[in-house]
């Protein structure tokens, strides 16, 4: 019987532990995995690319993550912790995100193309602000794609729980974002990837890159992706063609990425080193949304 249950607390205890960032990047099977979660998220921007908009640079991402924090930490009842122009643009200004000013542009623009809004009460910077239904809907998105992720990766449960609770939203999303903030991986990401997180939609580009690359190839020095065409490229993203074009070929100076033929009119392929910075990142985002949602969804006490 004591063996038993010393078996038992050990299994509570591993249900208890988070996975890390090794854990996850050791994962055999993690590219197939990040690749359908990619296509999840393209799937999001491609149905709302103006909504997707607020995660098209990694200062902007994190911006939001800020902002969406601050809403569901708010208390109504205590006018100093709801979230205004004025709070968002000092907490963005203290988290080394961005700069006040470009706190103020981000937050203006989520209130004109209604991502966020202002709620009753109040004016000019105290005026509270919230964000939209829709945003909500479509961050739900975000998380629920990482979820089944992390439950690929060990036969966990932890989507299928959350869709029980999807309350508890407003507790993991403010645990996600401290996550976040507090990464370095995720902040200080290395040469290549850090190239592509201050273009526009920079993370849909890496995101449609990595998920056009058979697994299979996912060991080679050259990995081949599914992109053709500049041109068509950068029209699908809705970016300058010479912008985009000028970034691929920085990348292709570090040896990030190259051509199989001729550049910008053959296969492109993504180095091994450029594809393991993009795994290591989304290995430490995983990680910080499997340890936020274990805060919020313990597993129970005591056992048999």
């Amino acid at each position: 019987m004591g063996n038993a249950t010393s078996l038992s607390e050990l299994i509570q205890e591993i249900g208890r532990s988070a996975l890390n960032l090794e854990d996850i990047a050791a994962h055999p099977a993690l590219h197939r995995y990040v690749q359908e979660q990619s296509q999840s998220l393209i799937r999001i921007y491609e149905e709302t690319p103006r909504l997707a908009s607020i995660f098209a640079t990694q200062q902007r991402w994190l911006m939001a993550h800020v902002g969406l924090s601050m809403h569901f930490r708010r208390d109504p009842n205590d006018r100093r912790k709801e979230l205004t122009v004025s709070r968002f643009t000092e907490v963005v200004h203290k988290n080394a995100v961005a700069s006040r000013n470009t706190a103020d542009a981000f937050i203006k623009e989520m209130l004109h193309y209604n991502i966020a809004e202002y709620v009753a009460g109040g004016d000019g910077r105290t005026h509270p602000l919230q964000p939209t239904a829709a945003t909500i809907e479509r961050f739900t998105g975000w998380v629920t794609a990482h979820l089944r992720t992390l439950d690929h990766i060990d036969g966990g449960d932890r989507l299928g729980r959350y869709l029980e609770r999807p309350d508890m939203l407003a507790t993991l999303q403010p645990l996600i974002a401290d996550g976040l903030l507090a990464s370095k991986p995720v902040r200080e990401p290395n040469q290549t990837f850090s190239l592509f997180i201050w273009l526009n939609n920079g993370g849909i580009v890496m995101d449609w890159l990595m998920s056009g690359i058979d697994p299979d190839h996912a060991g080679q020095e050259r990995i081949p992706t599914s992109v053709v065409s500049i041109g068509d490229f950068a029209k699908w993203l809705k970016l300058s063609r010479t912008h985009l074009g000028r970034k691929l070929r920085t990348a292709e100076e570090l040896g990030s990425i190259g051509w199989l033929g001729q550049r910008g009119h053959s296969v492109m392929w993504v180095s091994h080193g450029f594809y393991e910075e993009y795994m290591t990142v989304q290995a430490a985002k995983l990680a910080v949304v499997d340890n936020a949602f274990k805060a919020c969804f313990p597993p129970p006490q005591g056992g048999d």
